[in-house]
């Protein structure tokens, strides 16, 4: 497989596709709105849309450092599922029917992604295969059949529990011992998506402005470079990038995910490997890979990499390890070994945030007037639409247009988390629980225990993830 001319970088595969749009004009000086979002990504787009479209008359101004779906949007394996980051632990702490209203909406909001888009005309290849998660190790299908039970518990009697045998006869992963699926996701493009959303809340009078960093928010400001923007309102939706602002160094944890994506593939190779349902594809390693075949029958794969850039640092135009685009083909080849002699076309990298405890969260704090919602942890694409009515209703709410909803009741609703270590202590700390998931595969890889190596065990205590 040859790497020699692999465009790495770029923003993403997505975007070579697709090519970088022009940016809107930025910020021209101080202005005022009813709302003022700050991210031009899947969250902020969506809250502008749906805010929209409740009170048509808002003044709604969407502030963008670069220009809109160039962070996670822009860059993520288009996985649109109903997975969310937390809810393991808003069981915990509200209760197991609180968790399963908090599943039901996530179900729910694939639906709604996927009726939106066809109602707006936004053509984003949504294809409605389900997600599929896949073993290959004994260590791996224990966690899978525990994996495929919770889930069942929180309301998906839908799932499907396969063998090895109807695995490989959905998609012949080498070695595959079982797979879990669910109906209730799609694979997507995800910068036809954003370019979509974008130029269909333009359209409904939203204003937004590109090339425009905001470097503070406080109540009812938000400062940049060329002016502020003073709004009642002021939302903050910047994921993977909330480290930039003023004050929000410790907030939420920059997050690196890197991928891959090749030519597209002959049909020979894909007479060896099915995947005609087009499903998303995961596994349960602990450091887990995700994939996509994409409409023109590419492999689009990611995974962790190098997980973590001192100081919360992020990158400025995708760019990602050699070491990383390697150990992303070796993943592919494994899975998929007629893949061998590919070319990979596109390398890239991304960030994606993460709380202190791995709880996606929305708030609106009706004293200030200050919003936020994100550390979605990697399941952004579904999360960020019900982040978005979320939010809609909090600020109906608070304005008294509305009362209390099905959705501001969601345990994830003003969830308050404490914030990361400094430095060197965060940088340490997730290098370190990243190379003992990497160990703890490698030795479940090569043993034919069906319990979780106990590395990994610790490392998800350590990180607070369990």
């Amino acid at each position: 497989m040859s790497t020699v001319s692999t465009v790495n970088g770029g923003i993403s595969f997505w975007y070579a596709d697709q090519g970088t749009p022009l940016a809107r004009e930025p910020l021209p000086g101080d202005a005022t709105a009813d709302i003022c979002i700050v991210g031009g990504g899947y969250t902020g787009l969506w809250t502008a849309y749906y805010l929209k479209k409740a009170v048509p008359f808002l003044n709604i101004t969407v502030l963008e450092a670069k220009f809109c779906g160039y962070g996670a949007s822009g860059r993520n394996g288009g996985w649109l599922y109903n997975g969310i980051a937390g809810r393991d632990r808003y069981a915990k702490l509200h209760g197991h029917e609180a968790a399963v209203r908090l599943q039901q909406a996530m179900n729910e909001t694939v639906d709604e992604v996927v009726r939106v888009a066809a109602e707006e005309d936004i053509d984003a290849d949504i294809h409605r295969g389900g997600v599929l998660e896949v073993a290959y190790t004994p260590a791996q299908l224990a966690r899978l059949k525990d994996f495929h039970s919770v889930e069942i518990a929180f309301g998906e009697t839908d799932r499907v529990l396969r063998g090895a045998r109807e695995t490989c006869e959905r998609v012949n992963i080498t070695g595959a011992v079982g797979s879990s699926w669910t109906p209730h996701g799609a694979r997507l493009h995800p910068v036809k998506l954003v370019k979509g959303l974008a130029a269909t809340v333009e359209a409904l009078g939203v204003t937004i402005h590109e090339s425009t960093p905001v470097t503070e928010i406080k109540p009812k400001h938000a400062h940049t470079p060329y002016g502020t923007v003073r709004a009642p309102y002021i939302l903050r939706c910047t994921e993977g990038f909330t480290a930039n602002l003023k004050g929000q160094r410790r907030t939420w944890l920059p997050m690196n995910s890197s991928m891959i994506a090749t030519e597209p593939l002959p049909r020979s190779v894909w007479d060896t490997i099915g995947w005609d349902g087009r499903e998303t594809l995961g596994d349960m390693a602990h450091a887990y890979m995700y994939a996509q075949r994409t409409a023109d029958d590419r492999i689009a794969l990611g995974g962790r990499g190098v997980p973590y850039r001192f100081g919360s640092g992020t990158d400025n135009d995708g760019r990602t390890q050699p070491a990383t685009i390697e150990a992303l083909r070796d993943i592919l080849v494994r899975l998929f070994p007629t893949t061998a002699g590919a070319r990979i076309d596109h390398a890239w990298s991304g960030v994606l945030g993460v709380p202190r405890d791995w709880c996606a969260t929305v708030t609106l704090d009706r004293s200030t007037g200050l919003g936020w919602a994100g550390g979605y942890v990697g399941s952004g694409v579904a999360t960020t639409n019900l982040a978005a009515r979320t939010l809609r209703d909090l600020i109906q709410q608070d304005s008294g247009q509305s009362g209390p909803t099905e959705l501001t009741a969601l345990p994830w609703v003003g969830h308050k988390v404490r914030r990361w270590e400094p430095e060197p202590f965060r940088w340490l700390g997730v290098h370190g629980m990243y190379a003992a998931y990497r160990a703890a595969d490698r030795r479940e890889l090569n043993s034919p225990r069906p319990g979780t190596d106990p590395v990994a065990k610790a490392a998800d205590r350590l990180a607070g993830r369990h």
